[in-house]
């Protein structure tokens, strides 16, 4: 293990590896650090080529101890997918999306948590509890029964049924209750200072963000060791923002890329937007969100922990923090899947609509490689019935009328685009 010591993201003061943390003295998430000196003697590019991919082929940059197995539930390396109607149709030709809806309970927080249930084992710990708004849940869920560990969720009222569902399909203790994430996550917080569990919060303990950084890894392998122009990713709590930008720093220090960024774009909906706030005044936190509404639950976070951090790399990368509405993240999702075939997750339609928010105030050009994240399966979420109802006995196919198909197309010809 090539773990040094671990570290205040506000103070910078040190903690000892090997022991149980959760945030710092001052209040703030912890950061892992590393001896990369070392690790750039035992990572290079033609090691990586050679192992498996997935998560875990990035071991020298986890903290996971030596020997030690990680739970797992087959962690692969997601897809990059090149949207070529879609940036056609917006005159551009280098669109990208990671699609973190093929990891295990269809999203990206299986990264995280992955990770943090990994070492959660290893220090012997029992029961783990979180709030979320869907996906973190059933991902703490499944990965603490495959640890054998009891877990407890507690979501707000508006979290999706199937996530809900899903998370205690898994065995978890699921608690529904009114209010919005960050009230819940007082109650896990209180539970944990009672000591019936161990807090897995976004970034209230040191792990998750380990897990999620392994996204930059992955993607700059992927782009052959140059990343892109700009990331645009959709934040809430941000974890895989500050992991990616964290990744980075870690990946020049060790040589297999350069000193050159992708501009980073924090997206939210208008509706729940404090990092756009905090970034548009100017402030270096950010004050919670009251009221927060947005169909995309993901992003749903009045208030969260990193703030700062997610405003520093959005800062120090040229990037910039978007507002979406509502009307532009459902229209995202519905053009692409017509399109591209690929159905987007809310938060990845809110992706899609910062990118094309950011086109129009020329803040990215048409030229540039850019790369969307899509944090989840699209067909996890309510979806609009657009199905029309029909009676067998009384229509016949020929009166049936296709919808943007003109002419008819044959076998072996294209469908034009509408």
């Amino acid at each position: 293990m090539f773990v040094t010591h671990l570290e205040c993201s506000l103070t910078g003061e040190r903690y000892p590896a090997g022991q149980v943390h959760n945030l710092s003295r001052a209040g703030k998430p912890l950061l892992v650090r590393y001896d990369l000196a070392a690790v750039r003697g035992a990572m290079t590019r033609e090691a990586l080529a050679e192992r498996a991919p997935g998560m875990w082929k990035w071991r020298e940059l986890l903290p996971l101890p030596d020997g030690a197995e990680p739970v797992s539930l087959g962690e692969i390396e997601t897809p990059l997918l090149p949207l070529i109607e879609t940036a056609a149709f917006h005159g551009a030709s280098q669109l990208l999306v990671k699609d973190e809806g093929r990891l295990p309970t269809g999203s990206f927080k299986a990264r995280g948590l992955a990770m943090a249930i990994s070492m959660a084992r290893q220090f012997g710990i029992d029961r783990v509890a979180l709030p979320t708004n869907g996906n973190a849940g059933a991902a703490l869920a499944a990965y603490a029964a495959a640890a054998g560990m009891g877990a407890t969720v507690i979501c707000p009222a508006e979290t999706p049924a199937i996530n809900v569902t899903e998370t205690a399909a898994y065995g978890a203790d699921v608690y529904v209750a009114d209010g919005q994430i960050d009230e819940c996550g007082r109650l896990v917080g209180e539970g944990a200072t009672a000591g019936r569990w161990f807090d897995c919060s976004t970034l209230k303990e040191p792990y998750r963000i380990e897990g999620k950084k392994v996204m930059g890894l992955e993607l700059a392998e992927q782009l052959g060791w140059r990343l892109p122009d700009a990331i645009f990713y959709p934040t809430g709590g941000g974890t895989g923002l500050i992991g990616m930008w964290k990744a980075f720093a870690e990946l020049e220090a060790i040589g297999l890329i350069g000193p050159e960024r992708p501009r980073m774009f924090a997206v939210q909906a208008e509706g729940c937007a404090p990092i756009v706030r905090a970034w548009e005044k100017g402030d270096e936190f950010a004050e919670r969100w009251e009221g927060a509404a947005t169909a995309a639950t993901g992003i749903r976070v009045p208030k969260a922990v990193g703030d700062f951090l997610i405003l520093r790399a959005v800062r120090e990368s040229g990037g910039a923090a978007i507002a979406v509405e509502e009307g532009a993240i459902a229209a995202a999702v519905q053009d692409v899947a017509e399109m591209d075939g690929l159905l987007l997750c809310p938060e990845g339609g809110a992706v899609l609509a910062g990118w094309r928010a950011a086109l129009e105030r020329e803040l990215v050009g048409r030229d540039e490689r850019v790369v969307l994240f899509n944090c989840a399966a699209g067909n996890k979420y309510p979806l609009p019935d657009r199905a029309e109802r029909i009676r067998l006995a009384e229509v016949n196919g020929a009166e049936l009328r296709p919808r943007g198909l003109s002419p008819i197309v044959r076998a072996g010809t294209s469908a034009p685009r509408r």
